[in-house]
C-alpha cells in the first residue's frame, strides 16, 4: 500500500469516526461515557498518524 493510499484510508476512518462521535455525544442518554472517550482516543490516534505521515521527511 502507498504512503498516499494510506492516508486517503487514515482520512476515511478518521471521517468515519468524527461522524460516530459527533452522533453518540447527540444521544448521550444511550452512550456511556468510556465509549465516547475510545472514539475519541481511537480519532486522536488516526489524526496523530496523520500528521505524522504527511510531515516533509527529514534527512537530518
Amino acid at each position: 500500500m502507498s504512503v498516499e493510499s494510506h492516508l486517503n484510508e487514515l482520512h476515511r476512518r478518521h471521517a468515519a469516526l468524527e461522524r460516530e462521535l459527533a452522533e453518540a455525544q447527540a444521544r448521550p442518554t444511550s452512550v456511556d461515557t468510556l465509549t465516547i472517550t475510545a472514539l475519541k482516543r481511537r480519532k486522536l490516534q488516526l489524526k496523530e498518524e496523520i500528521t505524522r505521515l504527511e510531515q516533509p521527511v527529514s534527512l537530518h
